[in-house]
């Protein structure tokens, strides 16, 4: 094997797939990356067993072949060499070795043969539709931070994708981790009709959003009850599902909440990290006392002291006061878009619903906590 390509393609290819190995490793060749030129093509491949992705970039192949060397290895080498260089790399004849060449500098890689690389058997797909790629962005954006990170009960640890709907179908995906649920929906694309409901893993759903950095780019997806692929240009993802049942989220969704707040959301998450300050633990709750054309945030440490701030709010409904995670109130603030937010309450107990007041394709709940 012997190649010759452009540095910034290979090290833009290189930053999506070595991504996927995870830095330890108990089964070496599961470290490297399998470099196989054929044509005028070199395709790079990684996986972890869970999740496989194939990058093809266009290369001078002077003499065709495949082998597998380390990836963060190889990654760290492009990164480092100088910007607008040519890169060549040369398989030995014994095939143990392969030698990295830019300008003045060399290397020499060790490797493991490509016949030991392992292969993520995608099986048959039941379902394909293209969709395009703000559109499935967005429905990460808006629910990844609240997936669970909590490894017993694993079926929460991603992003549960379904179609909803009779008449208006649409492609809804969920997260949740118990104490916050978001949810967020965008018109079905045809040939997602039927399509089983899945749960796509966390690691998958953070290299995807990765990925999909190119508005104009139109992704084709490709599912079972096992297994996920996405093809967004040049690179193809795929990764096994997480197989669990995601729980009924429509419980936890409250359907009564009458008492309708609605505030400037910049100024309302600014003030919450303010008032939060105070605290010093990331889950202290900051309580909303919330009456008529105001809401007061207050935050109480016995070890540091208090912080208290007021802000005019659309409100005119009975007083409440509800206390909540100060962290969630940001992360879901973050998510929010239009310029206010929409709280609809029910009593100090029960969850309350989050819209973005430009938005009713996405919801939030939160759980209050006691103050």
């Amino acid at each position: 094997m012997r190649v010759v390509l452009e540095r910034s393609n290979l090290l833009k290819s290189l930053n999506h797939v070595h991504r996927v190995v995870e830095r330890r490793n108990t089964i070496p060749i599961l470290s490297n990356v399998l470099l196989a030129a054929e044509g005028a093509n070199l395709s790079l491949k990684a996986t972890d067993l869970d999740l496989e992705v194939t990058e093809t970039i266009p290369a001078m192949v002077e003499r065709a072949g495949s082998t597998t060397v380390p990836a963060h290895l190889l990654y760290d080498i492009v990164r480092k060499l100088p910007d607008g260089s040519e890169v060549m790399l040369k398989l030995d004849e014994d095939g143990n070795a392969m030698t990295v060449m830019a300008g003045r500098s060399s290397f020499r890689l060790q490797c493991l043969p490509q016949s030991d690389f392992p292969q993520l058997s995608a099986g048959t797909f039941t379902h394909i539709f293209r969709v395009e790629a703000p559109a499935i962005k967005g429905l990460i954006d808006k629910t990844q931070f609240a997936i669970s990170t909590e490894e017993t009960r694993y079926y929460l640890n991603g992003i549960f994708l379904h179609t909803h709907g009779d008449q208006d179908l649409k492609l809804r995906a969920v997260a949740t981790d118990g104490h916050r649920l978001a949810r967020s929906e965008t018109a079905a694309p045809s040939g997602s009709e039927g399509m089983p409901g899945i749960i796509v893993p966390r690691k998958t759903v953070s290299e995807l959003q990765k990925l999909l950095d190119d508005p104009e780019t139109t992704v084709t997806v490709e599912l079972s009850d096992t297994k996920i692929r996405f093809t967004i240009g040049p690179v193809v993802l795929t990764s096994k599902l997480i197989d669990g049942t995601f729980p009924d989220y429509q419980r936890v969704i409250p359907t009564g909440n009458d008492r309708k707040l609605i505030i400037d959301r910049q100024s309302f998450a600014s003030a919450v990290d303010r008032v939060s300050t105070i605290s010093s633990e990331r889950g202290r709750a900051v309580k909303l006392s919330i009456a008529s054309g105001q809401v007061t945030l207050a935050v109480n440490n016995p070890d540091s002291g208090s912080a208290t701030e007021e802000l005019a709010a659309d409100y005119d409904s009975d007083p409440i006061e509800i206390g909540f995670n100060a962290r969630y109130l940001l992360d879901v603030a973050a998510q929010l878009s239009g310029g206010d937010a929409r709280f609809m309450l029910a009593d100090a107990g029960s969850p309350t619903l989050i819209h973005d007041a430009s938005d009713d394709d996405t919801l939030y709940v939160l759980m209050p906590m006691r103050v």
